[in-house]
């Protein structure tokens, strides 16, 4: 997850009962695993004194950032809604390296093409 970001930076008060989304995407962050994909990527936590609601801001290796309201989106969510642009970025980060326009322009008449089926195969004719 962090491979895609180049920095995480979590904010919440410890005595709010709504910090359980920080505390569990600070834990991902934290995992080896994640640190190994990515040691540059920083890792800020501040810890706050007033009624802010619990966030988490991310910026990705491309200058993006998004902000999660943490009180309301589950660790996991942000994870999978992480990996999800960062799988974007590599596919867009393919194209350009091979010299190809981004976006791709897909034209009308090839999104209404009718595509063969497919017929799947007999167990006989795997194991040949």
């Amino acid at each position: 997850m962090l491979k895609f970001l180049s920095r995480v930076r979590i904010e919440f008060n410890a005595l709010d009962p709504r910090t359980a989304s920080c505390m569990e995407f600070l834990a991902q962050c934290n995992a080896r695993k994640a640190k190994e994909s990515n040691p540059a990527c920083q890792i800020q936590v501040k810890r706050r004194t007033d009624d802010h609601p619990p966030q988490i801001t991310v910026a990705f290796v491309n200058g993006v950032e998004e902000v999660f309201d943490a009180t309301a989106t589950p660790a996991q969510t942000i994870r999978t809604m992480i990996l999800e642009k960062g799988q974007l970025l590599e596919t867009e980060q393919m194209f350009r390296e091979a010299g190809e326009a981004w976006p791709v322009i897909i034209p009308e008449e090839e999104l209404h093409q009718h595509a063969p089926g497919t017929k799947p195969r007999k167990a006989e004719e795997k194991k040949q």
